[in-house]
């Protein structure tokens, strides 16, 4: 920002200084000395806007400066050297306010080269030597340790290895590869090290290809054009023949100029960058970024949305969202077993069961005896009981998978998550699955962006598309492009682009080429790569996606505020030069009078500093109550897995065991999910009504609460009713319609208090 600011400050300078000298000089009696000062101020200034408005005739651009250049000539030539100052410390006020509003808050691609590794591992003599990448050569043997970027394109040498690709497939979850299997540069390895032989150098693999996109499509972007420009095309036209024909009409050319000084399109020059800068310092207070006025009156327009999917519409993090049992096990004995086990392990899903079992309370154990066999799963005791987790081939063993592990499978591809499987004494005895989540506040911020004006939604993923579909369904996007490269998602934003302004959000380093290639490209910057920070227009600091939703308000907000204060502006301007052509305004007066429009076209103009978000909530629940509402949410987590389990598994038990297990259930349910529902109900509910206000503003999520209740009501009545034997076939057929039944609207009531949770933080 410094260069640019500071040759829009020098020129600011001396017209200030200039009036200034010249007004004390003329206080005191000294009009020679003011008048020279007045004249000294308006040169460089003119000088500055000459040069200007010769390089962009070069380009074949014009503007309104011409008019302001033709004024401070005139008043020079004509003895009018305090319009002239006055026309020139404007210019030069609005001038340095444009350039900080369009000034960078980033350093070109720096953080995108810097992810590069500058340096290898490579083996030589007999030994591990660590060279620069650049001298990498085909053939040659690298060591990838854990945690390091991969520098060049290569063959998996070793048993497999397990890789972080999120950064530039999108894919959230580790994918593992095969020995002999090709890999890309740029993915972390999220395993053990790895061999790794080397297919192409540095400057021809992957990652320094989406370094070259960026580039490219930063560098096919339209050039900006001022909002002040767009409006000379015809104001300076006409402004030039009024001013000649006040000039021939009366024979005095001090007419023609008072018609240039009243016609100086400060409005244009001062209210526009007012506007937009207030708009900018609006959205910064509210967590995102804009890092010049160019994206914020390009984002006021836009009407095409492209999302990816990983770390943007969904959490871009595994986490446990099930746990089927065989029936042996109950499933927070299962996750505190396997949570112990994989304390040790090094596999990145690991973290993500650990964290499910801290966040639910569970004591965990240091296991004993624990082994990890690479791409398989681990083994250890733990709490006197032997474990394997890891994959169905590895924990289950050769043969056909029983019924309950194909319907596990199934069920992990229907829904898009991972398992690991768990046994116990050898025996299966569950599996965990993991997903990627949806983030809370992704659901209401797209119904938000529609109501915003957008009209259309694309979600563009490197991630598989049977898991692009599943989360486009859940949040009714318009369309879906899975599985695409970086080079297809820039294809993909050049091809939205044909149907209107399109915005690009997006957060890793393969989205990075798309958001230079959008119109506004839009980072998620608070956990997303400093490349597409980098490569985007917008950064989103804070990790909700709802801010997007505010940056748009408020852009739009900001754009109109400044097409008021131009319109404004520019009709006070007409009038008074017609008084001017009628010469009924002198220059001086006329320069004095333009001060007074500048005025209100600048007063009007800031009201961008505020309004222009999301309709606020009379008041915001305090953060501690927010998360400890949301707390309160996870520790029934299991109750609701435990219902969806019992409901799965009900007909493979036998009668006797069904009762027992549905009598614990009822136990869980009485004492910790019915109580919490009324507590709900009784006093959290009125709280959240004052704040939104209205009349009746949770009805709807009360009549779930009415539906949850009676559901409980009802099967704890069956429950009751059931002889010592168990359920007949009958009841059984009722009492999973009724399990399925709570477990829906529980999962949906969950849902919709969470991203409630979210609209009042």
């Amino acid at each position: 920002m410094g260069s640019s600011w500071s040759r829009s400050a020098g020129p600011l300078g001396v017209s200030a200084g200039g009036l200034l000298v010249g007004s004390l000089a003329w206080l005191l009696g000294h009009s020679r000395v003011a008048e020279l000062a007045w004249a000294v101020g308006t040169v460089p200034v003119l000088l500055v806007v000459a040069v200007s408005i010769i390089d962009a005739l070069r380009r074949g651009r014009t503007g309104v400066d011409i008019v302001a250049l033709l004024s401070m000539v005139g008043a020079l030539a004509l003895g009018e050297y305090l319009a002239g100052i006055i026309i020139a410390l404007m210019f030069s006020t609005g001038s340095a306010l444009e350039e900080h509003a369009r000034a960078r808050a980033r350093r070109e691609l720096s953080a995108l080269i810097g992810r590069v590794p500058q340096v290898a591992t490579r083996y030589e003599d007999g030994g591990l030597v660590q060279v620069p990448v650049d001298s990498l050569r085909p053939g040659e043997r690298l060591l990838i340790k854990g945690g390091e970027v991969i520098p060049v394109d290569g063959l998996v040498l070793s048993a497999e290895a397990v890789l972080d690709e999120s950064a530039l497939t999108g894919e959230a979850l580790p994918v593992a590869h095969k020995q002999g299997a090709r890999v890309r540069s740029g993915p972390v390895n999220a395993g053990p090290p790895f061999e790794l032989r080397v297919l192409a150098p540095a400057a021809e693999s992957t990652y320094a290809g989406v370094v070259r996109l960026v580039q490219s499509a930063q560098a096919s972007k339209a050039p900006f054009v001022r909002l002040a420009d767009r409006y000379a095309l015809f104001f300076v036209p006409f402004t030039l023949a009024l001013s000649a024909l006040a000039w021939v009409l009366s024979g005095d050319p001090v007419r023609a100029l008072a018609v240039l000084v009243v016609a100086t399109p400060c409005p244009l020059l001062l209210a526009a960058p007012v506007a937009i800068v207030s708009g900018i310092s609006r959205a910064a207070r509210r967590g995102v970024l804009i890092k010049d006025g160019a994206a914020l009156e390009t984002l006021a327009r836009a009407r095409i949305l492209l999302f990816d999917k990983t770390g943007t519409l969904t959490t871009g993090q595994a986490r446990l969202t099930a746990i089927e049992t065989t029936g042996d096990s109950e499933p927070e004995e299962l996750l505190r077993l396997s949570a112990s086990l994989e304390q040790v392990s090094q596999h990145v899903m690991a973290g993500s069961i650990v964290s499910a079992a801290r966040e639910r309370g569970l004591s965990l154990l240091l296991p004993g005896e624990s082994e990890e066999r690479p791409g398989a799963g681990m083994s250890g005791e733990v709490d006197g009981h032997r474990l394997k987790l890891g994959s169905y081939a590895w924990v289950g063993g050769p043969g056909p998978p029983t019924p309950w592990a194909r319907a596990v499978l199934r069920r992990m591809g229907y829904e898009g998550c991972s398992g690991v499987f768990v046994s116990v004494d050898g025996e299966m005895a569950g599996a965990l699955l993991l997903a990627d989540e949806i983030r809370p506040e992704a659901p209401r911020a797209l119904r938000l962006l529609r109501k915003a004006g957008v009209s259309r939604l694309v979600m563009v993923s490197g991630d598989r598309a049977d898991v692009a579909e599943i989360i486009a369904s859940a949040l009714e996007v318009d369309a879906v492009l899975a599985e695409r490269s970086p080079q297809e998602k820039v294809q993909a934003v050049r091809t939205e682009r044909r149907a209107g302004v399109t915005l690009m959000v997006g957060d890793g380093i393969n989205d990075a080429p798309a958001l230079a290639a959008a119109d506004v490209g839009v980072a998620m910057g608070a956990r997303g790569s400093g490349a597409s920070s980098e490569a985007a227009d917008v950064v989103v600091l804070v990790d909700r996606m709802d801010r997007l939703v505010e940056a748009l308000l408020v852009a739009r907000r900001a754009r109109a505020i400044a097409l008021q204060s131009v319109l404004m502006g520019m009709g006070l301007s007409l009038v008074a030069m017609g008084f001017a052509a009628a010469g009924m305004l002198g220059p001086v007066a006329g320069a004095l009078l333009q001060e007074g429009i500048d005025v209100a076209a600048i007063l009007n103009a800031l009201r961008a500093l505020g309004g222009g978000g999301l309709l606020p909530v009379r008041h915001a629940l305090p953060a501690e109550s927010v998360s400890r509402l949301k707390a309160e949410h996870q520790e029934l987590r299991p109750v609701l897995e435990r219902i969806q389990s019992l409901a799965d598994r009900l007909d493979g038990l036998e009668p006797r065991q069904q009762k027992s297990e549905l009598l614990a259930l009822e136990g869980v349910l009485d004492a910790r999910l019915l109580p919490h529902e009324r507590s709900d109900e009784t006093e959290l509910y009125p709280t959240l009504a004052r704040l939104l206000g209205g009349e009746d503003p949770l009805g709807s999520m009360s009549h779930t609460h009415r539906e949850i209740a009676h559901l409980g009501r009802l099967l704890q009545r069956r429950v009751s009713d059931l002889s010592e034997e168990g359920p007949d076939p009958a009841e059984q057929r009722e009492l999973r319609r009724l399990l399925y039944g709570l477990g829906a609207i529980l999962q949906l009531h969950f849902a919709q208090e969470e991203e409630l949770f979210e609209a009042v933080s």
